[in-house]
């Protein structure tokens, strides 16, 4: 015996619920679905969020604000975590970042200032604060803005 081949007992089925088969069923006649309106009707399935006719409820609510479409949103990176995760190099390109998972394929880089450098290190990333830029050079390194 394999797995698609269990079934439950025959008296463990449940029969179908015969509609429209006369008035001593308990559902013949309107077949269960009352007298009269939309739902009784054949073909009838309106969606879940269908109010009758009544104003619906996501247009009955006020809308407010708006969603900036032309946004970029950077995945920040801070000094120290370079340095922990760069330890040997001096030089870290975006192509390393993004091997290391630091932050997801392709997402645009920012370089925020937590943190020291202690060595000269030269930083590939699409953005820098402006503390982060002067810690670079500070240390004898050097930050290059990619555009794009």
């Amino acid at each position: 015996m394999k797995l698609h081949e269990l079934n439950p007992f025959y008296e463990e089925r449940k029969n179908r619920k015969r509609l429209g088969r006369g008035q001593a069923t308990g559902t013949g006649c309107t077949s269960g679905k009352g007298n009269k309106g939309q739902r009784s009707r054949a073909g009838s399935n309106p969606p879940a969020w269908f109010e009758g006719g009544q104003m619906p409820l996501q247009r009955r609510t006020p809308k407010r604000g708006f969603t900036n479409i032309f946004r970029v949103r950077y995945h920040s990176l801070n000094l120290d975590t370079l340095g922990e995760f760069f330890p040997e190099q001096n030089e870290v390109r975006l192509t390393d970042i993004y091997e290391r998972g630091l932050c997801p394929k392709n997402m645009p880089v920012k370089i925020l200032a937590r943190g020291e450098m202690d060595r000269a290190i030269t930083v590939e990333a699409h953005k820098f604060s402006k503390q982060a830029a002067e810690k670079i050079k500070a240390a004898g390194g050097e930050p290059i803005a990619i555009e794009g």
